[in-house]
């Protein structure tokens, strides 16, 4: 299973990801969570120490230019549009029981998506990922999805949306759908964050009509304090995680 989770910032993509990939992890599967959103703490999420002293593999300058042939931010320069990249998932990821933790980052400058020996080395990564390895892949990354690439993307098994009740987190999850589609792929679906009552999911059922809707996951003052302290998500709501897998595999079948 190879899941790609996405949404507008600040609404809980990290918080999921963290959930989803600790249980399927406790259930016995491998799992590398991917860090790919600028601004998220997977790692810290997920319980792995010192992640903040972590150079993210988009920020390796030394370890592109040698597998690209070309420096990072130079333009107009030749570099190999397919870098060897097979060996350096064993490398680069840091290892806790059935996790294991790569925090790739993104391209920061202007236009993500662009041909650049930092994106190619980034979509090399993740294509070799998608295509050869047997864990389960949960992917925590910014709201864009283009720069994945049409191949990388057309193959993830399925994109969530993470929603909270609000005009313009649902806008975000339509804008994603449609880049999606246009990216060919096929399987894209949402989960409810930050709810604190019944209006607010009866208000994101009524509004995201035309997603599949995988589950809810409630307010909880516990996941924003470990949040704000850094600490590992709160296993809270162990019966909404589970619906929200149980969920994603019956789409999936």
């Amino acid at each position: 299973m190879k899941i790609a989770i996405t949404g507008k910032g600040g609404v809980g993509k990290t918080t999921l990801s963290a959930l989803i990939a600790k249980k399927i992890a406790e259930d016995g599967n491998k799992v590398i969570a991917i860090d790919a959103d600028p601004d998220s703490n997977l790692g810290s999420a997920l319980g792995f120490e010192d992640t903040e002293k972590i150079t993210p593999i988009a920020e390796m300058d030394t370890l592109i230019e040698e597998r690209t042939g070309a420096k990072p931010g130079q333009s107009g320069s030749f570099f190999k549009l397919n870098p060897k990249v097979d060996d350096l998932p064993e490398k680069l990821w840091l290892e806790k029981g059935n996790l294991k933790l790569l925090v790739m980052g993104t391209v920061k400058k202007g236009g993500g998506g662009c041909v650049c020996p930092e994106s190619t080395m980034l979509k090399a990564l993740l294509s070799h990922l998608v295509f050869y390895r047997k864990d389960v892949l949960i992917m925590d990354m910014e709201a864009g999805i283009e720069h994945l690439g049409r191949g990388t993307s057309s193959t993830m098994d399925m994109f969530i949306v993470v929603v909270e009740p609000g005009k313009r987190s649902i806008e975000t999850a339509f804008h994603i759908k449609k880049l999606a589609f246009d990216l060919g792929v096929k399987r894209i679906a949402v989960a409810g964050s930050k709810i604190r009552k019944k209006e607010d999911e009866d208000y994101l059922k009524e509004n995201l009509a035309g997603l599949e809707i995988l589950g809810f996951i409630p307010y909880d003052e516990k996941l924003i304090e470990a949040d704000m302290r850094g600490e590992p998500v709160a296993y809270s709501y162990p019966e909404k995680v589970d619906e929200i897998i149980a969920n994603i595999n019956a789409y999936n079948k």
